[in-house]
C-alpha cells in the first residue's frame, strides 16, 4: 500500500494511492484505513512530507561495515527540519561545507519501547526516503549534532510511503543537477534496521508517524546553494529537492565568567 500527503487548501491531508488516484483517508495509521470519498489524480498533485513526525531519530556512524567497530550511538533532529517533496534546503552562511545525504527512512506506525528482533518490524509503518542534510564542518564543534542537522529544510522526506517493503538491499543513487554522484545499497549499513530499532527503542518510546534516519551507505555528498538535489531509492522512486541560500548564522556572544555571575545575581534580585 502506497501512502502520501498532498497539498489542499485546508492544509496537508493523508492519502492512499488506488489505481491512478489518491483517496483521502481519516487515519493512515489504522489498520485498514477508511476513506472520506474525497480523492484526486495522482499525475499532478502535489505532495508534502508523506509523516508529520514528533521524533526525528538516527543512528550516527552507520555508514559501513566497519563501522560496527565504534559502539553505537543515536542523534536526534528537530521536527521543525521536515519538508516535503519539492521544499527548500536552506543553507545559512558561516558554517562551513554541507553535505546531503542520501538514505532509507522508516517511519513508525505505533508506539514502540523496548522492542525485540522477533516484534521490531511490526512497529514500522513503512519506508520513505529521506535526505539527511549536515553541516558537516560542524560535527567536531558538537558531538549531539545538534548545530550540524537542525537547519531549515534539513530533513526532506518523500514522496510517500510504502506499506510493503523488503528493505535488506536497496538500491540509493544521489544526483546533483543532472549528475549522479553517490550510488550504494542499504545492505551496506553497519547496523541493520532490525539492530536499529531494537537500540532506538531501548533508549526512548518511539510513535506513530516519527522517522527513523537509518545511515548513509557512501552516500554522502557535498552541496552548496543554488543546486537541484535528488534522491532515487529502488522501488521508493525519487525525492526531489533545491538548494538555497540563507541568512549567515550569527556567532555566539562569548561573556566573560564576571559577566555571567553579574548577570545572573541581577536576575535574581528582579
Amino acid at each position: 500500500m502506497r501512502l502520501a500527503r498532498v497539498h489542499t487548501p485546508s492544509g496537508p491531508r493523508p492519502v492512499v494511492q488506488r489505481g491512478d488516484e489518491w483517496h483521502e483517508v481519516e487515519n493512515v495509521f489504522a489498520p485498514e484505513p477508511r476513506t472520506t470519498g474525497r480523492r484526486c489524480p495522482v499525475e499532478g498533485t502535489a505532495l508534502s512530507a508523506p509523516c508529520e513526525p514528533r521524533l526525528v531519530i538516527g543512528m550516527s556512524h552507520n555508514g559501513r561495515p566497519e563501522d560496527r567497530t565504534r559502539p553505537p550511538q543515536a542523534f536526534l533532529k528537530s521536527a521543525r527540519t521536515v519538508c516535503g517533496p519539492g521544499g527548500a534546503i536552506v543553507l545559512d552562511g558561516g558554517i562551513g561545507d554541507i553535505a546531503i545525504e542520501g538514505e532509507l527512512a522508516l517511519v513508525i506506525g505505533s508506539r514502540a519501547r523496548h522492542l525485540t528482533p522477533a516484534d521490531a518490524l511490526d512497529a514500522v509503518l513503512g519506508i520513505t526516503i529521506a535526505n539527511d542534510v549536515t553541516a558537516i564542518d560542524q560535527v567536531p564543534l558538537d558531538s549531539l549534532f545538534t548545530q550540524a542537522k537542525n537547519g531549515d529544510g534539513f530533513t526532506p522526506l518523500g514522496p510517500w510511503i510504502e506499506t510493503d517493503f523488503d528493505a535488506w538491499a536497496l538500491g540509493i543513487e544521489v544526483e546533483v543537477d543532472g549528475t549522479v554522484r553517490a550510488r550504494a545499497s542499504t545492505g551496506s549499513l553497519a547496523w541493520g534496521i532490525i539492530e536499529q530499532l531494537v537500540y532506538l527503542s531501548s533508549l526512548m518510546e518511539l510513535g506513530p508517524g516519527d522517522v527513523v534516519l537509518t545511515g548513509a551507505p557512501g552516500t554522502t555528498v557535498p552541496v552548496r546553494a543554488g543546486q537541484d538535489c535528488r534522491i532515487r531509492i529502488e522501488g521508493l522512486g525519487e525525492l526531489r529537492n533545491p538548494t538555497v541560500a540563507g541568512q549567515r548564522r550569527a556567532p555566539l556572544p562569548i561573556a566573560s565568567t564576571a559577566d555571567d555571575k553579574e548577570t545572573s545575581d541581577a536576575r535574581l534580585t528582579l
